[in-house]
């Protein structure tokens, strides 16, 4: 949504209360006063549209995921625990763009430890996904997954494929309960990666099937 600059004149005690529901919910008082006009004249503004797309997804995302509290309109977080010793948390976070273009928002997964180990081993199983994604998305037009991998994060930009709020949610939701499930799966078993990752590539391509995100 385009913006631009305007004058308006308001009572005093207006922009008192404008200010303190900006300050309550962590915007900006020009922000609010554009979400107020919009909601009263029926204009979907950015903050609606991703608000939109996180309700149907809190709706839709699977069991295992613990959503945290959000700080911000454009930002949801989850977490998950891995069942290895120690239960190391691995946190995933989807940040929506205000404006998508070629992309609707980024996924950043990291894993919650200082253990040295540990961190290679997330670096060894992404690797292996991105390689995957790749050769997966190729077959729908895409050159390479859109990702970057440093020590423990991961971070995935999502595709803007056309869909509407709720399709949206529901392949975040799809793409996130494959990689879980997939992350789930190597950290039970990290040596025995070359065996069960036929089974992998097909769940993710079962995936891509619904949604490409």
């Amino acid at each position: 949504m385009k913006k631009s600059v305007y004058s308006l004149v308001l009572a005093d005690d207006v922009i008192r209360a404008v200010d303190r529901e900006a300050a309550r919910i962590g915007t900006s008082r020009s922000n609010l006063i554009n979400q107020i006009l919009a909601a009263q004249l029926s204009c979907i503004t950015p903050e609606m549209r991703m608000r939109d797309i996180f309700g149907f997804l809190t709706d839709f995302i699977g069991s295992s995921f613990q959503i945290q509290q959000q700080t911000s309109a454009s930002l949801m977080t989850m977490r998950t625990a891995l069942e290895y010793k120690y239960r190391p948390a691995i946190n995933y976070r989807v940040e929506l763009d205000r404006s998508p273009d070629g992309y609707i928002g980024t996924l950043r997964v990291h894993i919650r430890t200082q253990n040295a180990n540990l961190i290679e081993m997330f670096n060894t199983f992404f690797l292996y996904r991105i390689a995957m994604e790749t050769a997966q998305l190729r077959l729908y037009g895409y050159e390479s997954c859109p990702c970057t991998l440093t020590a423990g994060i991961f971070t995935r930009k999502l595709l803007n494929t056309g869909l509407d709020g709720q399709q949206t949610a529901q392949a975040i939701s799809f793409y996130l309960d494959n990689l879980n499930n997939s992350v789930q799966t190597y950290f039970s078993d990290p040596s025995g990666l070359r065996e069960y990752s036929p089974r992998l590539e097909a769940q993710y391509k079962s995936t891509l099937e619904k949604y490409v995100i």
